[in-house]
């Protein structure tokens, strides 16, 4: 029994030694500074388009530079609201690291297609519908959508059409350009093959490109891609091919 005591008690001892000297060894001293900072993508491999230098030279900018500031007087949650506001961020976290730095992880906005309508409006959709400037750095390969596009349109329809086609390998890797007309049906353009797919309006998008799909496998793959001119899948359970003018 006494012998039990005796462990009890030096089991109690041994661990109020060790939470005493964990918290000892992580408490930072009153006067540590930041030592720096350390930038995390979260998708880089989606993206890449904040760098070390702009997250730097925003938070100078708002005069929050946090290199060689004490740890204690540094606010992340103010660091997080102007980093939040640069047009590429879609979320920020900052906080505070065990060996002095301060980090920042960030969720980039993701472009998933490129608008240059006939009014002159020239920028990029993210995949939540907003809005991106013309300007970003952008080097994936992204479709085009060309003609009569207001924001709204852009933002509903084409926006729903992205997503489509970002989901969908064959299409997203086929679909070169969508061009929107006066009454907002649109054509695309694909990569392969001479002809254009007119779809009408974006509605039943799936049902209609998997009929076009399915006249690739049945019909050009036998009379050659170029054959026609236009494929019109409009409406429900047809096609309506036109022959190229070459065509024989």
């Amino acid at each position: 029994m006494f012998k039990r005591i005796l462990l009890t008690i030096l089991l109690l001892i041994i661990s109020t030694y060790l939470v005493v000297a964990i918290t000892a060894f992580n408490r930072k001293p009153a006067d540590a500074q930041c030592l720096g900072v350390e930038l995390i993508i979260s998708d880089s491999l989606n993206a890449d388009f904040i760098t070390i230098g702009e997250v730097k030279s925003m938070l100078k900018q708002q005069q929050l530079t946090p290199d060689g500031e004490l740890l204690s007087s540094i606010s992340t949650d103010s660091l997080e609201q102007v980093l939040g506001k640069h047009p590429l961020i879609d979320q920020v976290e900052c906080y505070k690291t065990p060996n002095g730095n301060i980090c920042v992880e960030v969720a980039q906005r993701i472009p998933i297609m490129r608008i240059m309508s006939n009014n002159g409006e020239n920028y990029f959709l993210d995949n939540k519908g907003m809005l991106m400037p013309s300007n970003t750095k952008c080097n994936a390969y992204l479709p085009v959508a060309t003609g009569n596009i207001n924001k709204s349109f852009a933002t509903k329809e084409l926006h729903n059409f992205a997503l489509f086609l970002q989901q969908n390998r064959f299409w997203n890797s086929q679909i070169e350009q969508i061009h929107v007309l006066h009454n907002q049906t649109v054509e695309l353009v694909p990569r392969v093959g001479s002809h254009t797919i007119y779809l009408g309006k974006l509605t039943q998008v799936e049902n209609k490109l998997e009929r076009v799909k399915q006249f690739y496998k049945k019909a050009l793959n036998q009379v050659g891609w170029n054959k026609y001119s236009r494929i019109n899948v409009e409406f429900e359970n047809q096609i309506v091919c036109t022959k190229a003018n070459n065509s024989k």
